[in-house]
């Protein structure tokens, strides 16, 4: 890994690529950012991306291709079945993965359809380090339920923890005996854990977990989506890990698991996905899923040219220098949002940083959706794009109760390799602003709301009065004719 140090003393990021394709940016006016969120009903999914200037709303299926990835593209076979293309992808993820069997699918969440499909069962439990929106909905939606085990620790929304994402196996074990084995449909892993800030899972800890569910006769499953920013923060902080290669930190996760899936959206930075399977007989009842509801078994709903890239990109997610492109700029913003005494959740973790709603705004109160709030207060005063991670992105209770998030987060997630230090600094700017002025930010209640992930598309509006006016007025007032 690269270590650079600058003469005078500072600490910057560097970058370990050069910009050879650009996409032109476009900062509207905050008077229009103003009127384009509330088209919106003030949910950043549904801003039109003419009307952003820097998205950091996620890093799935946006972050910057290789030039290999990009030449591998023009190779592509297309054949419908047996394709050449396939087959390279699949040799790729035996090779790095370890695991005899892979089935492709259009993204992370089409592989979480198929092993609740035919993994869970009414009455089942599935334990979670943490549970990912979609990952739960699709336990919920065959009749099971999701248990989080996390440790406390990962719920500190400030602390030096450098595995926040670890699961409690005092927990697991507890949970076993009390429901029995059978009632275990599978013990989901997320390394790292995206709802929680993107803290990572330590390789000690998977072990012990592995440990447990090989005892008991319960599959084991990684949801490896963000691996790529595991992998360099068991690197870097945890000592058994300091003298493996990435290579060999990898292969000695795969090896602890039963089946491993992820968006290729994120690890691998194409757009795809796919499932590698341990078992013969599970993946006989998961082969026979994919071309009802993702495609041929060679293209899983998939680009071939898409496939080309993932097949590459996954290889260069062995290299320290290109895994590291992510945690060390989302660690720079973190710092520096936490010296200007902005609240952020610490450590950094993967994926972006991500701002604590309930600190920056704790005169609200958690039914008014702070993180919601945040989101389209940012937008309004940056044409940043964020994405609320709250309570927002919870789903009612049968009876129509709102569970409340353990966490009010906005997520400002770093795509790899797309923005620049001085974009991250505006970025970091416009957040200082907002939170000198956070009090002028109220509330939000739904006028849309729909039943399931309603953070994808329900609407909102300012709840007690018109405060996004008042933040423009303010915004006017100290900025000038600035955008």
């Amino acid at each position: 890994m690269s270590n650079v140090k600058f003469f005078g003393g500072e600490q910057y990021p560097v970058e370990m690529h050069k910009v050879r394709i650009i996409q032109k940016l476009n900062l509207l006016p905050v008077e229009e950012r103003l009127v384009a969120a509330q088209e919106a009903g003030h949910n950043t999914f549904l801003l039109e991306n003419k009307d952003v200037f820097l998205d950091m709303l996620t890093d799935s299926g946006v972050n910057a291709m290789s030039q290999d990835q990009q030449a591998a593209m023009f190779r592509a076979d297309d054949a419908y079945a047996g394709s050449a293309t396939f087959t390279r992808l699949r040799d790729k993820v035996v090779e790095i993965f370890g695991m005899p069997h892979f089935l492709p699918v259009h993204q992370g969440r089409a592989a979480e359809h198929l092993l609740s499909t035919v993994l869970v069962k009414p009455g089942t439990y599935v334990p979670m380090n943490y549970h990912f929106t979609t990952s739960k909905a699709h336990v919920v939606a065959n009749g099971g339920e999701v248990l989080e085990l996390i440790k406390p620790e990962g719920l500190q929304v400030t602390s030096e923890h450098p595995f926040k994402g670890d699961m409690d196996v005092a927990a697991l074990r507890a949970l076993i005996s009390d429901k029995g084995a059978d009632a275990i449909a599978f013990v989901r892993m997320e390394a790292g854990t995206n709802l929680i800030g993107g803290q990572p899972v330590s390789l000690a800890n998977m072990t012990e977990v592995s440990a447990v569910c090989r005892d008991h006769g319960i599959p084991f499953v990684m949801d490896a989506s963000l691996i790529a920013d595991n992998l360099y923060f068991c690197k870097t902080r945890e000592a058994s890990c300091a003298d493996l290669d990435v290579r060999e930190i990898m292969r000695a996760m795969c090896d602890l698991y039963d089946v491993i899936y992820f968006s290729a959206r994120k690890v691998g930075f194409g757009r795809g996905g796919g499932i590698c399977v341990r078992d013969d007989r599970l993946f006989h009842k998961l082969r026979e899923l994919i071309p009802l509801f993702e495609g041929f078994l060679t293209y899983g709903g998939m680009s071939v040219r898409e496939i080309e890239a993932i097949t590459v990109g996954l290889d260069e997610t062995m290299d320290l220098d290109m895994i590291n492109q992510g945690p060390i700029f989302i660690d720079y913003m973190v710092r520096e949002l936490e010296r200007r005494g902005v609240p952020v959740i610490t450590p950094p973790g993967g994926l972006g940083a991500h701002i604590d709603a309930m600190r920056f705004l704790d005169h609200l109160d958690q039914h008014d959706y702070p993180a919601a709030a945040l989101a389209s207060a940012l937008y309004i005063a940056s044409g940043v794009r964020g994405m609320e991670r709250g309570t927002m992105s919870e789903q009612r209770n049968a009876d129509g109760s709102e569970p409340l998030a353990h966490m009010e987060l906005v997520r400002l997630a770093l795509p790899r390799r797309v923005f620049t230090l001085s974009q991250l600094n505006y970025a970091i700017d416009r957040l200082d602003w907002l939170y000198q002025n956070r009090r002028l930010i109220g509330g939000m209640e739904f006028t849309e709301e729909p039943e399931i992930l309603r953070f994808f598309f329900g609407r909102l509006a300012p709840k007690g009065s018109d405060w996004p006016a008042a933040l423009v007025a303010q915004f006017r007032e100290d900025f000038g004719d600035s955008l």
